[in-house]
This record gives C-alpha cells, sequence and structure tokens, in this order.
C-alpha cells in the first residue's frame, strides 16, 4: 500500500480521488469504485501499487496495435481490480476480483493473486527480455496510475516505451500526469449508446469519447478496439455511428472490429459470425476510415496494413506473426507511393 498522488482532500476526512472519471467521494475506511484505492484518515492510498498480476511477454499485435513497433513484443502487466463492471469481461477473475468485498478480503485477495514487483524491478525484466517497452494491461490502468507512471517514467529512462490498454475512463488529471511517457495507446469503444454503457459496462460513454480524441490530439499513437456482440452493438446503425466518430476525429486512427466469444455473465450470448465482423470491417472502410482491422477470427485479408492511397499491401499478419513487404519502418511510408501511414513505425 503507497499513498497515492491523484486525489483532493476534503472536509471530515473525505477525499476525492482524481484517477478516472468516476472521480470517486470516498469516506474514512471505505474504496473506491475500483476496490482498490482507500481512505486511511483523509489521505488516500493504492492497494495494488507494485502488486501486479500476469506479468508476461506478448507481441505488439496483441494488444492489439497494427500502428506501433510491428513484430517487436511488450512486458505486459496489470493489477486486480476495475473501474468497470463488463458483463462481458474475459480477465473478470482478477478485474472484479475486489468488487463487494470488505477491505481486509480485498487485501488478501491482491495478495494471493498478485505478484510484488518494483518500477525498477520491471525495468530490469523489460530489457533482460529484450521487450521494446512495457504494456499496462489486463485491467485499467487509470487505476493503478501512480506505479504506472512510475514505471513509464524510469522505462523512458532506459529508452523503453509505454502502451496503455485501456477502458478511455482516465481522468484529465491522470492523463496529463502519464501523458509525456506514453507512446501508444488502444481505447475500447464498447458501443455508441449511453444505455450499453450504463447496463452492460456499468459506466458512462461520455469520458472515454472524449479521451479517444484527447489522446489523439496529444501526438499519442491511438487505436481504437470495439468487440461485436450478438444483439448488443452489432446492428448497422451503431457501427456506423462508432466509425463515423473515429472519421470525425480522423480518418487515421486504426480501428479493430473484434468477435466476442461468451464470458463471465454473458456464458449464454452465442459467439461472433465472422461474417458480422466482416460487415463491420466494411461499414468502417465505408465510412472513410483509411484502416480497419478484423480480430478474433480467422483472416488474414482484413488484417493486413494497406497503403489508403496506392492500395498497396504493406504489412501481412498471420495471428500475431507480421511480416513487413513494401513500406519503410525507417520514414513511415508506403514503398509504391511514398504516402506517409499513421503510425509509430520504428524505435
Amino acid at each position: 500500500m503507497k499513498q497515492a498522488v491523484l486525489y483532493e482532500s476534503g472536509k471530515n476526512n473525505l477525499v476525492r480521488c482524481l484517477a478516472c472519471s468516476w472521480y470517486c467521494r470516498i469516506a474514512p475506511g471505505r474504496v473506491g469504485v475500483c476496490g482498490t484505492r482507500v481512505n486511511q484518515n483523509g489521505k488516500l492510498y493504492s492497494l495494488v501499487y507494485g502488486h501486479i498480476t500476469i506479468p508476461s511477454i506478448d507481441p505488439v499485435e496483441k494488444k492489439p496495435l497494427h500502428h506501433f513497433l510491428p513484430g517487436q513484443t511488450l512486458l505486459s502487466f496489470g493489477t486486480i481490480g476495475c473501474n468497470f463492471g463488463c458483463e462481458f469481461c474475459q480477465n473478470d477473475w482478477l478485474s472484479q476480483a475486489t468488487k463487494g468485498r470488505s477491505l481486509d478480503d480485498i487485501q488478501n485477495t491482491i495478495n494471493q493473486l498478485s505478484s510484488s514487483f518494483t518500477p525498477q524491478e520491471l525495468i530490469d525484466l523489460t530489457l533482460h527480455e529484450h521487450a521494446a517497452g512495457i504494456a499496462y494491461t489486463y485491467n485499467e490502468p487509470a487505476i493503478f496510475a501512480e506505479f504506472a507512471h512510475d514505471t513509464a517514467k524510469l522505462a523512458k529512462e532506459h529508452g523503453l516505451t509505454n502502451v496503455f490498454v485501456s477502458n478511455g475512463y482516465e481522468s484529465k488529471e491522470t492523463f496529463e500526469y502519464i501523458k509525456k511517457y506514453l507512446d501508444a495507446i488502444n481505447i475500447d469503444l464498447k458501443s455508441f449508446r449511453p444505455e450499453f454503457y450504463r447496463n452492460v459496462c456499468h459506466a458512462d460513454i461520455e469520458p472515454v469519447k472524449e479521451n479517444i480524441k484527447r489522446y489523439f490530439d496529444a501526438g499519442i499513437e491511438t487505436e481504437v478496439t470495439t468487440l461485436v456482440i450478438p444483439g448488443l452493438n452489432d446492428s448497422e446503425e451503431e457501427l456506423s455511428a462508432i466509425a463515423g466518430f473515429l472519421f470525425r476525429i480522423s480518418p487515421d486512427i486504426p480501428w479493430h472490429v473484434s468477435a466476442f466469444y461468451p464470458a463471465y455473465h454473458m456464458m449464454n450470448t452465442p459467439p461472433t459470425p465472422a461474417s458480422t465482423v466482416l460487415k463491420a470491417w466494411e461499414i468502417g472502410k465505408k465510412a472513410g476510415l483509411n484502416f480497419v482491422y478484423t480480430g478474433n477470427i480467422a483472416d488474414t485479408k482484413h488484417a493486413a496494413t494497406v497503403c489508403p492511397k496506392c492500395k498497396t499491401t504493406l504489412i501481412e499478419r498471420f495471428g500475431y506473426e507480421t511480416i513487413i513487404k513494401n513500406m519503410n519502418q525507417e520514414t513511415g511510408t508506403c514503398n509504391r507511393c511514398q504516402q506517409k501511414i499513421y503510425g509509430v513505425w520504428s524505435a
């Protein structure tokens, strides 16, 4: 447990957490929505600082990031807890492990499911594994913003990159706190309807939309993922609304449309047909997006990066295997027409 940076003190020992867009007001002895930030006598502490889960080496493409250092690997980790309660969460055993529990139970769960690391130990592990950087993933990084910040700052000092895989619920304060150390982010845009966010994710859509634009405008390489769920967010109207929203920010934002598979509280919902994912791809292209990618289905054609100007295939992908074909990674341009391609292509 370590004292947080992102909070404000109030009257009667109340605190206001500034880590995410819930801006939880927390009474002494209580935790916020994420279940990991606790008020101790008028001061806010992170229960998960230095307590991480699933440290592993992943390909960049798994995040998914298709326009950031293709073929490289990242040390990936998360923590216990999350500020969302998605009914379809694939990591519910860790993201939801703090919900509805006493403080003692939360602390016991963190100890049971986590390993202790300092920022320097994570840097040392990343360098030992010859990874390009670190991915803060598996749950929402905003809830462990201080640990992410300290690790990311140290990573930069060692020439490493930093990537967030996020639900997009960071506060403005966390954005300002982390932005100069962050190189790329993939944000889930889970739907374009407020009622979906309220009823299925137990959150609000507006901060997510604001953050997609905020990160992109800040020059942080930004990609967006939508998990297409049968009967919930797979209508042509909704997918067109998402694609149109992204296009208005920039036609260059890569959009990943992925297939749902039964998980957590939605075990009885059928998997997404490949035809629905391909329909979403077509909707994204029709809306004017330059880069749309299918995910979670066997489809190499629509996982490739194609030059938006001359239509030359620049990068082929077979699962997580990447083949650079007609692209100059140093300049980030198409070899055939010299079109500049959005992304970060070399370290």
